[in-house]
């Protein structure tokens, strides 16, 4: 099984910040989060731990890692999406244009920054790597609210628009497994961690 988590908050997810490549901490709501989501996954025991770079997610895969046991390892491909000049920047502050223009179109990129094609591509791969480890073990991958939609996409071989129309938490926990006929998916944003 493949158990994707989204870090818990910081300071500019609580503002309703674009949240990129900046690098901020957990909130003290944050690591409670965190912690809350460690003594979930700790009921199962997995095989590996993945997390992104990103210090917002590295500290969520500590608090797992110090419940399961597990040794996190960074994974790059699992970073955020780079939202370039718009990182740290209220959404609501784009034009309603260029805001309708970036859902439609897959391809659109944030001045600096990576379109959702672009973010497949990267993700892609690191999908398919876990995706055949789901056979034999249970992975942890503790990454971000765009890498975690689209694997979901790539393994559920729906198009990147789709993405838009996830809603996904943060501190949330996402499921895929094998099935007879391809990946499942088996829980899609679980909250253990409202606190």
């Amino acid at each position: 099984m493949i158990v994707l988590v989204r870090h818990g908050e910081t300071e500019a997810n609580r503002a309703g910040l674009l949240l990129g490549r900046a690098d901020p901490p957990l909130t003290a709501r944050g690591a409670r989060q965190a912690a809350a989501l460690a003594r979930v996954l700790a009921r199962r025991p997995a095989n590996r731990l993945l997390t992104s770079p990103l210090t917002r997610a590295v500290q969520t895969a500590a608090a797992i890692a110090e419940a399961t046991g597990a040794s996190p390892t960074v994974e790059p491909r699992l970073t955020e999406l780079d939202y370039g000049d718009w990182d740290e920047h209220p959404v609501a502050d784009l034009p309603g244009d260029v805001a309708a223009r970036w859902r439609a179109d897959p391809t659109f990129a944030p001045p600096g920054g990576e379109s959702l094609a672009s973010l497949r591509e990267r993700v892609a791969p690191c999908a398919a790597e876990l995706l055949d480890l789901v056979r034999d073990e249970t992975v942890i991958a503790v990454s971000h609210v765009s890498p975690i939609k689209a694997t979901i996409l790539v393994a559920l071989g729906l198009p990147d628009e789709l993405a838009w129309r996830l809603r996904l938490d943060l501190a949330s926990i996402t499921r895929l497994d094998a099935g007879p006929m391809g990946p499942v998916l088996v829980t899609y944003n679980e909250t253990p961690a409202r606190s």
